[in-house]
């Protein structure tokens, strides 16, 4: 009679145990929730149940008995032993306690019994709330581990090295808690193992059938970015860990079937990170094993899940079996290949990808955020190693990093990084609560400036076209000789030291914002600030998109120092140079001694002849100014107030705006900065006259709290939003942008007449 065997879970690395069932010429049935699991289709029958639904698995396995005999319940790989546990007490079939499966899976029971028998763990507590928590860190010594109480995987698993982190670590942990139970425990320095063991007989016969070194990383996180089977640790210590695990899985009531254990190497001995009734998932007993020993290890486990005596535990070869994770830059993955070269490489075993293009990544946090995965084997360490690093060369894998971004954390990580009430990362950033002045986020005395700019463009409400032919939107813009994918771009900005306090370094501040802009197809402005030398650190950043952006440099008094600037950023390529010339009052120039001066139209005209490149005059707020420029020689012109940061009571530059653009009538490109914070925004600018726009502040919290990823998640926010308002108004390109398209409201909300009207 053939025997049948329930299996627990139908997952990828439950792939090799049902096969080895069959093997053996038993009937695998398979327990899984998803009919298009992998192991699935390699069962004899099939039961569509969660693993994690304990009475499920039992009424379904009360039901087959019916049908057939039933020999056994094993799982591999995955947290699942409750389960098996409780469907071998009901079936009488070989296994654990209910009770002990549920201590070996819940982390605090574990710990608590582990700790009751003298067998090594950390000082912990079991929290529910962030109360508890800060409750427990009293009696707890820093640094702290808090994970979840009930999940694997390294799922919410997150370091705390300081009180004020546990709140971030709270909420990170929390997420991933199906129960919502933690254990907030002391964090153990040292080397991790991975370890598997067998035992049968009732506990009397015990076998350690692997250990392998963990390599861990990704602080705060725990993310394992391989493993080494044998372990190269010494035998002493290794005997150790195999004395702990024998102990702890004793405490468990481990005593019929498999042990998975993590163990750590501490200054004061090996100690049990967890230790799980199952044999460890991650490639190590399905494959790294097998391939370092020669032993089937699924093979034995399923002996002894069916009452047998396991046989074929003796090595017949001693090789080096690694696993590398292919780890991903979060994000959609546009491009994933290259298998078949990586799996032609001698000594590399086995290749998994485990994701495919379209999918999102995740930043990686715990161990299922991994892209896919090398085993190599080799003689040593070294020659396995150098079999998987000559496949990971092979690998082709592309993303598109904009797509795993989470605004929320950028603007938490942004918060955190603005100390001293430099910004509060306010959810509408329009001046009204804004933290600091200048120096600082903010504007200048009681930021009415600021403010205007955003109550400004409130005034207007955009007015969509629907009636009309379908068209095909094309928001492109060429300027100064190079087309872009939209108008929408990053103002120049400086002063990460003056006016972040250092929240980001002045170079990587710049750089975010130029690379992200190229990589998003936009164009990325900068400033040289109050500083002396600071032109020298921008410049030092534009070299890293080959000039692909713009200099803006303040109106120094010193000439001979400003066609310097403008003759080294053309030296190196810059696509454009230019001066504010609304600076001429401004705070951090005086704060630094820097004397500045206003310019007449022949001084402009002087300047402007002084470099080949396009030069580029911003802060003109009236018509008479942009008259004045032109004539100058200017080649583009800026309205900008300096977002509010020069004076107080100036207006909104969408107030002005029309008034500018009716006086420059297309001669040269017009852009506007101030309060663009949507592309609903962009799109009012472009109705009132502008070509492009520039935006500030939200970008910047881009650039501090998520970097290039940030800074492109926004353009694409933006640039979406922007194509949306196009596509209701009837507008295919920037230049089908008119002024019928917006209606200006009065303060109290009615709607006036439309802007060609007024």
């Amino acid at each position: 009679m053939r025997r049948n065997l329930i299996i627990i879970g139908g997952g990828f690395l439950q792939v090799p145990l049902i096969q080895t069932t069959r093997e053996m010429g038993i009937a695998p049935i398979v327990f899984d929730m998803s009919a298009e699991a992998p192991g699935m289709q390699l069962a004899n029958r099939t039961v569509l149940m969660s693993t994690r639904d304990i009475d499920g698995c039992v009424r379904e396995a009360r039901k087959l008995r019916e049908l057939l005999p039933i020999h056994g319940v094993i799982t591999a790989g995955t947290d699942a032993s409750r389960a098996v546990a409780a469907i071998a007490g009901t079936l009488d079939l070989p296994g654990i306690r209910y009770a002990d499966a549920e201590a070996a899976s819940n982390k605090v029971l574990m710990r608590k019994r582990l700790r009751a028998h003298g067998v090594p763990v950390p000082g912990f507590h079991s929290v529910w709330s962030l109360k508890e928590a800060r409750e427990a860190m009293d009696e707890l010594q820093f640094p702290l581990v808090l994970k979840p109480a009930d999940n694997m995987g390294a799922r919410g698993v997150i370091k705390v090295n300081t009180r004020e982190e546990i709140y971030a670590a709270f909420r990170h942990a929390k997420k991933h808690s199906p129960t919502g139970e933690m254990i907030l425990e002391e964090f153990m320095s040292g080397p991790e193992l991975s370890v598997d063991a067998l035992t049968w007989n009732q506990g009397e016969s015990f076998r350690l059938t692997g250990i392998a070194d963990r390599i861990i990383d990704r602080e705060p996180y725990f993310v394992e970015l391989g493993h080494n089977m044998p372990s190269a640790l010494a035998p002493e210590i290794l005997a150790e860990a195999e004395q702990v695990m024998a102990d702890a899985m004793r405490a468990l009531g481990i005593h019929t079937g498999a042990g998975k254990g993590d163990l750590k190497v501490t200054p004061d001995g090996v100690k049990v990170g967890e230790v799980a009734a199952r044999l460890s998932g991650g490639f190590m007993s399905s494959h790294t094993y097998p391939l370092s020993s020669g032993v089937n290890l699924l093979r034995a486990a399923v002996q002894i899940a069916l009452g047998e005596e396991p046989d074929a535990l003796d090595p017949p070869r001693k090789r080096v079996a690694i696993e590398r994770g292919i780890l991903s830059r979060p994000g959609k993955i546009l491009a994933f290949s290259g298998k078949e070269a990586m799996e032609r490489v001698p000594g590399v075993e086995l290749v998994v990808f485990s994701r495919k293009p379209g999918d999102v990544i995740p930043v990686a946090t715990s161990n299922i955020d991994k892209a896919g995965h090398v085993l190599a084997t080799g003689d040593t360490l070294a020659e396995a190693e150098a079999a998987a690093r000559q496949a990971m060369e092979m690998l082709e894998l592309e993303v598109d990093d904009s797509f795993s971004v989470d605004w929320k954390q950028v603007e938490e990580r942004a918060r955190a990084r603005f100390t001293d009430r430099i910004c509060w990362v306010c959810k509408s950033c329009d001046g009204d609560n804004c933290a600091s002045g200048v120096p600082g986020m903010g504007g200048t005395g009681r930021m009415s400036t600021f403010q205007d700019n955003a109550k400004a463009l409130a005034e207007y409400r955009i007015v969509p076209r629907y009636i009309r032919e379908s068209v095909q939107v094309d928001p492109t813009i060429e300027l100064f000789g190079r087309k872009f994918e939209h108008p929408i771009f990053a103002a120049p900005m400086t002063g990460a030291v003056t006016n972040l306090q250092g929240a980001i370094e002045e170079f990587e501040f710049a750089r975010i914002l130029l690379e992200g802009s190229r990589q998003h197809g936009s164009l990325g402005w900068v400033g040289d600030g109050a500083s002396p030398e600071k032109y020298k650190t921008i410049l030092k950043a534009l070299s890293t998109v080959e000039g692909l952006g713009v200099a803006i440099f303040k109106p120094r008094a010193d000439s001979d120092a400003l066609v310097r600037r403008f003759q080294e950023a053309e030296a190196m390529g810059v696509l454009a140079v230019g001066m504010d010339i609304d600076a001429i009052s401004f705070k951090t120039m005086q704060l630094r001694g820097q004397s500045t001066v206003a310019r007449g139209f022949d001084s402009i005209r002087a300047l402007r002849d002084q470099t080949r490149l396009p030069f580029v005059l911003k802060g003109v707020l009236s018509p008479e100014d942009a008259e004045l420029a032109i004539a100058a020689g200017v080649d583009a012109i800026v309205v900008s107030n300096h977002g509010g940061r020069v004076l107080d009571d100036m207006p909104g530059t969408a107030r002005v705006l029309p008034g500018v653009a009716a006086a420059v009538r297309q001669r040269v490109p017009l852009l506007v900065d101030g309060g663009v914070r949507s592309g609903q925004d962009a799109y009012k600018m472009l109705a009132l006259g502008a070509d492009a726009v520039l935006v500030g502040r939200t970008l910047a919290i881009a650039a501090v709290g998520g970097g290039v990823s940030a800074v492109k998640f926004l353009y694409s926010q933006y640039a979406g939003e922007l194509r949306k308002t196009m596509n209701l108004c009837g507008a295919a390109t920037l230049a089908d942008i008119r002024s019928e398209h917006i209606l200006r409201t009065e303060s109290h909300g009615e709607s006036s007449r439309p802007l060609k009207e007024q």
